[in-house]
């Protein structure tokens, strides 16, 4: 009999992106219905989601495409971007990244496929060189303590400012005072929040007689966004006699050659890091950083990574004061931001070491003598500068013809800044060239490169720096900044600290509701095309229509896919997106005239980000109970909101529920909220769960942010970049995001518009968004569903195979779970005494990152697997997870010491192997290899449990000596 001859349709479709996405093929996928006793994937999906919300038809995108067509055809796209020299500055600089870490931890899964730093034992590297950047950032802002980045520079300014009002003594105030000269995007930010937290701002010059009575803070911007550099200390000292506190928004390089803010007085310290080795990405993403006083550490926001010890007495680092994370103080944190910028953080922290102190300085007194030489020569030629005294900004005087100016820059391929009609401003960075500057001489006056020699006015001009705030102080001192310069040991650093951490291209990273999906290599090329990382984030419309595409693009896609009608792209973490959402319900019901509208009713089961986002809108939480089930309490849903009904903005719900169940009751609850005037904020968290299948636009929600790291591939990074796009329904619309650099987005205060920005950037983070456009062109509506129903596959095999020794928590009414799946440890815990936190650990013995602890109910384990894992790695976990629950029963049983186990002692570090005092009533066959499997492929966790006590009650958040790298080096 003759064989079937296979169509070219089939030989192309067995070659294709989505059967390389998801991780087990068809027979794995059969093998795990069967295990299951179901027929078809079908059949699974059934039972698992309710019908009256299933989608009625498949999603209408663009047919699918191939790797290669889906890169080739992106590459076009980006070609229509024009990628001009930058000088616009506004806190966007053109940098250069050293190779050596644009191949080696850019490019790299090792660095950014990993999670946020929950688990410190398997996320030192990550930890040390975030360590790194925060004793780069305190030595260059002269501050005590800072932070391990913000999201960018105009979001960290509004954090000050609240961070300012709650540490106040200075009660009674209200008011924000502003200066004039800071960055137009970060005002804007700054005002947005200001709004929706009940603060005045006040716009002046510092410098002109500030009435500081009715201030709590104060924001500067040193040098000016217009490039002038004043003396801001008297200011300083005049406000913090009146018990202000003062923030500096400061140029992060500028401050090699200037006085640091902290030398001067100031409170806190905020600015970017872009320029750092950062591309400017047309927006992000980029590491903000935030110092502040260490009077103020634990009002300060974001994460801090601090030096601890682990169980054994050695040196290791955990994120500190972890008590104010959202999860556990909800509506009273200090911040709703829960993810930062990881991976820019450690490029920016490893582009001081790469360069150290020394290189820092040469690089900040090149940019400084480029941008003298060009204002030299301007003035030579008949220009007028405004600065007197200046870092790599001048502000030129044009007299009514800013445009035509900016005009003929263009012409020489320069985007400069055209301030107003009567001025342009011009920005020197590190990749400025001297033809640039000549080029410029051209466009102020033609034939001035004749007349001007850079040369000649190299030898001629001194700087433009006032004495008076030239940098005295040494920086970067610490020897990790002085023994990497070469790229042999640059190398091998980084390398050194990429293997202490557990990511993706280890081990499976289980976590409930993180989503740790495979990040395609395919996917990750286009971040680093010069087409889309070299566009300054306010050049011309006309230079960006390749951005525009890909916007445009995706919004109608991520429209398809959820349902709404609108989409906004601007937030650049899902806790903006969650913020921004708040606020466009609320300026919808303003605009209806329903002022009083100001209750969030939110479950008790709902992640921490959304009582603090609400809290931030100005709105009050009021919480509704769940019932046994987990579920919603629909009775008690609707006691509250019938008690609050005149004053309800809003609920804010999970779906999937944060339990990982697809309640049945959804659309009944959806219904109750808008019966009483209120509108449903749809937690986007769990969309991994729904696409293709159900479009929350359609069941009853009104907004939703998409968690674009999660759902939709963008890398986690260690704890940032993360995206939280905005989905609405058409009346919530005409209130998404604006942006004062977009014409026709920026309406006068108290129109019935836009919210104004959440970001600094128009669109966020849009140098990553390509990742997404990618995953969505390369899935095709067929991929996108089937990709949905394996993760529900997986989490349910999860389940069964683990049933038997943990119990499920939570299942819909026929037994069956969503994307993840939460086990109860509970009651091992009652008999054995060994907690989730020694769950945890052990698993690392095993080389995997611990699920999700303690959330949503404390004491247990939330699984999500994805859909990228393949059955044999399934299989792996859940054979781990049974040896475990056997050395539990080994405990709760008497085999096992109730100390000194297994689990009470994990993780198990190499230096134990040569101990010649084993003192463990276990082998150390039973310690490090649980598991035959183990022998072929063993994760050595760096160090032993960390001490969470001791490092908060130590708090020591800068780089340790030096000793203790030589001694962890001899260890290895």
């Amino acid at each position: 009999m003759t064989a079937t001859r296979p169509s070219l349709d089939d030989l192309e479709k067995r070659d294709d992106f989505v059967r390389r996405h998801i991780g087990p093929g068809d027979p794995q996928t059969q093998a795990m219905l069967d295990t299951l006793g179901l027929e078809s994937m079908d059949a699974l999906i059934d039972q698992t989601i309710p019908k009256n919300i299933r989608m009625d038809r498949g999603l209408d995108l663009p047919p699918v495409r191939s790797e290669r067509m889906t890169l080739s055809d992106l590459r076009r796209m980006a070609g229509r971007n024009k990628v001009f020299v930058n000088m616009i500055g506004m806190g966007y600089y053109g940098t250069i990244l050293p190779n050596v870490i644009l191949r080696n931890v850019l490019e790299d899964p090792g660095w950014y496929t990993a999670y946020t730093p929950y688990q410190p034992e398997v996320s030192q590297g990550r930890l040390e060189a975030l360590l790194n950047y925060q004793q780069m950032i305190t030595d260059l802002t002269g501050l005590e303590i800072a932070n391990a980045s913000l999201l960018d520079e105009a979001t960290a300014a509004a954090e000050a400012m609240a961070m300012s009002h709650r540490v106040s003594k200075k009660k009674g105030t209200n008011a924000f005072f502003v200066d004039r000269d800071v960055h137009p995007q970060t005002l804007s930010v700054v005002e947005t929040r200001a709004r929706s937290m009940g603060f005045d701002v006040i716009v002046g010059d510092p410098l002109d007689n500030l009435d500081t009575s009715n201030l709590f803070g104060l924001l500067i911007q040193y040098p000016g966004s217009g490039g002038e550099i004043r003396d801001i200390q008297p200011v300083i000292e005049k406000a913090q006699a009146d018990k202000v506190l003062v923030t500096v928004a400061a140029d992060i390089l500028s401050l090699a050659l200037l006085t640091p803010p902290g030398e001067m007085g100031a409170d806190i310290a905020v600015g970017s890091t872009q320029r750092f080795g950062v591309p400017m990405g047309f927006g992000g993403p980029h590491a903000a950083y935030f110092a502040t006083k260490d009077a103020h550490k634990r009002q300060m926001p974001g994460r801090i990574i601090g030096v601890s010890v682990d169980s054994a007495g050695n040196q290791a680092l955990r994120m500190a004061l972890q008590t104010r994370e959202q999860h556990i103080r909800r509506e009273k944190a200090t911040s709703n931001v829960c993810t930062s910028q990881v991976l820019l953080a450690v490029i920016a922290g490893f582009y001081g070491v790469y360069h150290g102190p020394d290189g820092i300085h040469r690089i900040a007194s090149r940019v400084h003598r480029m941008a003298s030489i060009l204002a030299e020569g301007l003035k030579r030629s008949g220009a007028e500068l405004v600065t007197e005294h200046f870092f790599d900004t001048i502000t030129v005087r044009s007299r009514g013809q800013a445009e035509r100016l900016a005009a003929k820059a263009r012409e020489a391929g320069i985007n400069i800044r055209v301030i107003d009609s009567d001025h342009v401003g011009i920005s020197v960075d590190e990749s400025t060239k001297r033809a640039n500057i000549v080029a410029l001489w051209e466009v102020f006056k033609t034939g001035a490169s004749k007349d001007l020699s850079i040369e000649a006015l190299d030898a001629e001009v001194s700087d433009f720096l006032p004495e008076n705030l030239k940098r005295a102080s040494g920086y970067m001192a610490h020897p990790v900044f002085n023994l990497y310069h070469g790229e042999t040991e640059m190398l091998r650093y980084i390398r050194w600290l990429r293997d202490k951490d557990v990511t993706l291209n280890r081990a499976m990273i289980p976590l409930g509701s993180c989503t740790m999906k495979l990040n395609a290599t395919t996917q990750m090329i286009p971040v680093t095309w010069r087409d889309f990382s070299h566009l300054h984030p306010f050049a011309p419309e006309d230079q960006t229509q390749g951005y525009q595409q890909l916007f445009e693009e995706l919004e109608t896609q991520l429209c398809e896919i959820t349902g709404y009608d609108a989409m906004s792209l601007q937030p650049n973490a899902g806790s903006q997106g969650e913020y921004a959402g708040l606020l466009a319900i609320k300026k919808y019901h303003e605009a209806n005239g329903d002022m009083d509208r100001d209750i969030c009713l939110i479950p008790a089961s709902a992640h921490g980000t959304n009582p603090a986002s609400a809290a931030m809108a100005g709105m009050k939480v009021v919480v509704v109970a769940c019932d046994e089930s987990g579920n919603v309490d629909v009775e008690d849903l609707k006691v509250q909101a019938e008690k609050h009904s005149a004053n309800l903005a809003a609920l804010m719900v999970t779906y999937p529920s944060t339990h990982g169940v697809f309640e049945e009751a959804i659309r009944d609850i959806c219904d109750l909220i808008h019966e009483h005037g209120g509108q449903v904020y749809m937690d986007g968290a769990n969309l991994n769960a729904m696409v293709g299948l159900v479009r929350p636009g359609d069941i009853g929600s009104d907004v939703s942010h998409l968690n674009l790291h999660k759902t939709f591939c963008i890398p986690h990074g260690g704890g940032g970049p993360g995206m939280g796009p905005i989905g609405v329904k058409s009346h919530l619309a005409p209130f998404l995001s604006g942006h004062p650099m977009i014409p026709g987005l920026n309406p006068a205060e108290g129109d019935a518009g836009t919210i104004g920005p959440v970001s600094a950037a128009p669109w966020g983070s849009a140098s990553i968004l390509p990742i997404t456009w990618c995953y969505v062109a390369a899935m095709g509506a067929e991929g996108l569903t089937q990709a949905t129903k394996q993760a529900i596959l997986s989490a349910n095999y999860i389940a069964h195979r683990l049933a038997d020794y943990y119990p499920i928590l939570y299942v819909g009414k026929q037994g069956r779970v969503a994307h993840e799946c939460i086990i109860d440890l509970r009651p091992l815990t009652d008999a054995s005494g060994i907690t989730v936190d020694d769950v945890a650990k052990r698993l690392v013995d095993y080389g995997f990152h611990a699920p999700t602890m303690s959330f949503p109910v404390p004491g247990t384990l939330m699984i999500e697997p994805t859909e990228s894992e393949a059955k044999r790695e399934l299989d792996r976990f859940c054979d781990a997870m049974i040896q475990i629950h056997a050395e539990i029963k080994d405990v709760e049983e008497g085999r096992a010491d109730k100390e000194n186990n297994l689990l009470s002692n994990a993780p198990h570090t190499h230096k134990l192997l040569l101990d010649g005092a084993w003192e463990h009533p276990y082998s150390k066959e039973e310690a490090f290899f649980p598991l035959s499997s183990l022998r072929e492929d063993k994760f050595w966790p760096p160090v032993g449990r960390v001490d969470n006590v001791h490092g908060d009650r130590n708090l020591v958040c800068s780089c340790p000596p030096m000793s203790a790298y030589m001694e962890a080096e001899a260890a290895e």
